[in-house]
């Protein structure tokens, strides 16, 4: 199996997509998977889920169980597929319940503010 570890991720964090702050939290957590960059996860209420379309895209990972997507709306597009949860992880991965993972890259970024 895999190793992941979840930490709590220090410090302020925000998520941003089309120019605006849709989240900002405090309470993030910073899941580390063995060969993959760590992954910011935000819980949900610190999120501007009214922001978020669920999407029909899903994926199955054998340690977490399976992600939810979601796509974000902002003022100028869409940005398909940009967000996703896992509604019902892994008894490992349980902390990640009720918080959200994004795509950072050109349109979103995730930052320690």
């Amino acid at each position: 199996m895999s190793k992941i570890t979840i930490a709590k991720a220090g410090g302020t964090w925000t998520v941003r997509a089309g120019g605006a702050v849709i989240g900002e939290s405090q309470n993030a957590l910073e899941l580390t998977e063995e060969g993959y960059p760590p992954v910011t996860y935000f819980p949900r209420e610190d999120i501007a889920t009214a922001l978020l379309d669920p999407s029909s895209h899903a994926t199955d990972c054998p340690h977490k169980g399976t992600a939810s997507y979601y796509s974000i709306a902002t003022k100028s597009r869409t940005i398909e597929n940009a967000a996703w949860s896992y509604e019902a992880p892994n008894a490992a991965v349980s902390e990640i319940k009720g918080h959200l993972a994004f795509h950072s890259g050109d349109l979103v970024t995730v930052e320690r503010v």
